[in-house]
């Protein structure tokens, strides 16, 4: 990721990019929102524990695809209060690579439970994978 801060323009007021390139030949990963719930169904208390387990859930998706969190490249969080946003972003600076990832926070008016305080949404992008050949499995040769 190549990140966008034109110099003409306010510097970012936290840790982000005002944009990221994406270099061409580039596999991307869209996650859907994720919320700060544990497997077992538990939902903590705060926002930073909510945010926490956001970033661990993502990690997951991206893992299948077999990415990392340092792979993100725009992020858009959503929080349901202001007094919120100190946690998700203490969060979101713990877990992101450098260059820091292109970033929006919102603050919405709830989620599908009250207990959610927090949900986040990421685009990542990496090399494409190179298949290796087959051992043992020529090339047709023509």
């Amino acid at each position: 990721m190549k990140p966008l801060s034109p110099s003409s323009i306010r510097v970012p007021f936290a840790r982000y990019s005002h944009g990221a390139e994406v270099p061409a030949g580039q596999r991307l990963v869209f996650c859907s929102g994720q919320l700060g719930i544990a497997a077992d169904g538990t939902i903590p208390e705060r926002a930073r524990e909510q945010a926490d387990l956001c970033f661990a859930n993502i990690a997951a998706i991206l893992a299948e695809a077999g990415m990392t969190l340092a792979d993100i490249v725009r992020i858009n969080a959503y929080v349901t209060d202001r007094a919120h946003m100190k946690g998700y972003m203490e969060s979101r600076d713990a877990h992101v690579g450098t260059p820091p990832p292109a970033s929006t926070l919102m603050v919405v008016s709830g989620f599908t439970l009250p207990e959610f305080k927090v949900e986040i949404e990421v685009v990542a992008a990496a090399p494409e994978k190179r298949r290796k050949p087959a051992r043992g499995i020529t090339a047709p040769k023509f």
